[in-house]
């Protein structure tokens, strides 16, 4: 009887499975963050404080969490766009347009520094335009926030299909028969629904954002100062074997990161439990 009572499972058991998780997620995760810190700390308190707040680095720190923090709030919005046209309406093309958000996933991120470097220079097919008008994009931080911007929007698309899929449409129809208008309908039935997901969304495409190299070392220019991110300066010290150094900025990075991922995170959960127990 005992036999028959035991939960038939595909996978071996808690304990093998939850072995190799940890064991996967030490190899992959853990231990290259403990070196990280680890070969930090063979900087003494000065040196560590010499090297992150270096005028260069604290610029690259404001240009790299600022471009970020914008191109993740303009995927936020026209993320929600597309993933709203995408599960809710019918169109010629719409397979088309699907598989072009997951393009930026595709290809390799050199690709599209490239490629976007080719399109917003002066002669390029979009610079040639916006140039005349006062508007440069390549080789300035406006350029740098092009290239996030093309990263990250899958990250936000792709988080809200599924909470977009599950809105129950009843819901909208209850608000328009009690003479709520569109806008009270989006702000108080649907964004309430899908906020949790949409800051998913959001912090994904910052994380991305932050780590982002290949595609925004062409079009920025990489000038000291004005448009120098700060995992160029990483790259830099690497190859000028500081690697205490590198791995000094890289820490800064991480615990800001983390820090701004933790209080995203926090939110999303505050306004979870907040929308249930509207419910």
């Amino acid at each position: 009887m005992a036999l028959l009572r035991r939960r038939h499972s595909v996978l071996p058991g808690f304990g093998l499975t939850m072995g190799y998780t940890l064991l996967y997620l030490s190899l992959i995760v853990l231990i290259p963050l403990t070196a990280l810190f680890v070969k930090t700390a063979g900087l003494t308190a000065g040196e560590f404080w010499a090297t992150v707040s270096n005028p260069r680095v604290v610029a690259s720190y404001k240009l790299t969490f600022g471009t970020s923090l914008i191109a993740a709030t303009i995927n936020a919005v026209f993320g929600l766009i597309v993933a709203w046209t995408l599960v809710r309406y019918r169109f010629p093309g719409k397979r088309l347009v699907d598989a072009m958000v997951d393009l930026p996933f595709a290809l390799p991120t050199a690709v599209s520094g490239i490629a976007l470097t080719a399109i917003y220079a002066g002669n390029g097919w979009i610079g040639q335009y916006l140039e005349p008008l006062g508007i440069k994009v390549a080789f300035t931080s406006l350029g740098i926030i092009v290239a996030m911007t093309f990263i990250g929007l899958p990250f936000v698309v792709r988080t809200l299909e599924p909470a977009l899929q599950d809105l129950e449409r009843e819901h909208e129809e209850a608000a328009a028969i009690l003479g709520a208008s569109r806008w009270q309908t989006f702000l108080f039935v649907i964004l309430p629904a899908i906020l949790p997901a949409l800051l998913t969304g959001f912090a994904l495409a910052f994380a991305r954002a932050l780590g982002e190299y290949g595609s925004v070392v062409f079009i920025s220019g990489n000038m000291p100062m004005r448009t120098e991110i700060t995992s160029l300066l990483i790259i830099s010290k690497l190859e000028q074997y500081d690697t205490a150094g590198a791995t000094a900025l890289a820490t800064v990075m991480l615990l800001a990161s983390f820090s701004i991922l933790f209080a995203i995170n926090a939110l999303q959960w505050w306004l979870g439990r907040r929308y249930q127990g509207g419910l």
